[in-house]
């Protein structure tokens, strides 16, 4: 997505949740980036479109870096819910355990084996298929419609490319250990940017 450029920066403070945007980003680049829709980004901004960016703007990125490294500890947080709800099935076969530390408390890791398929939530449009954000793997998020993404971390690889449109269940990648010290899948959903509490929309296992 094409951006407009100023020729200059500026030096203001950026705060939490906020992003100066830098020569070369593209609202979808940034949008990935903070584990969000572009169309989140354009609402919480009151941009007229996505082309309406320049250098040294500050933008309301809310969720904070989808890349942010997590610190190993045992802080527990409290569960965190949507507005409204998402039909979801498990992403993933395996022993499920809610992440323990920031910023990862509100998804899920899914200890399984190597190689095994990594599912569809829910139906969506691949937003970002790659490996560039650290602490992640081989990473896919899908975009479900204006509010609620999820996020697919640690793959061994990626079967579902930027751009494509996926169905509830089908295979997108398979379980690995990229970014990870285990096999694993991290699998997180966000509303409007914003970590939610993934177990509350997952179905109820037996």
């Amino acid at each position: 997505m094409a951006v407009l450029l100023a020729a200059c920066g500026t030096s203001k403070p950026v705060g939490q949740g906020q992003y100066r945007v830098a020569r070369g980003d593209t609202l979808t680049k940034i949008a990935r980036e903070h584990g969000q829709s572009v169309d989140a980004l354009i609402r919480s901004n009151k941009l007229k479109d996505g082309n309406s960016i320049q250098v040294g703007q500050i933008l309301n990125v809310r969720g904070g870096p989808a890349a942010a490294p997590a610190p190993r500890g045992s802080t527990k947080s409290p569960s965190i819910a949507a507005p409204r709800s998402i039909d979801l099935v498990w992403p993933a076969e395996g022993r499920p355990n809610r992440g323990a530390s920031a910023p990862h408390t509100q998804g899920v890791y899914i200890a399984g084996e190597a190689g095994s398929p990594v599912k569809a939530a829910a139906a969506g449009k691949v937003i970002y298929a790659g490996n560039g954000l650290r602490g992640y793997g081989n990473m896919l998020i899908v975009n479900h419609d204006a509010d609620f993404l999820s996020v697919y971390a640690h793959n061994q690889a990626l079967l579902a490319k930027e751009g494509a449109q996926v169905k509830q269940g089908q295979t997108i990648a398979t379980m690995g250990s990229t970014g990870s010290n285990a096999v694993n899948l991290y699998f997180e959903l966000r509303y409007d940017g914003k970590a939610v509490d993934a177990l509350r929309y997952l179905p109820k296992r037996p």
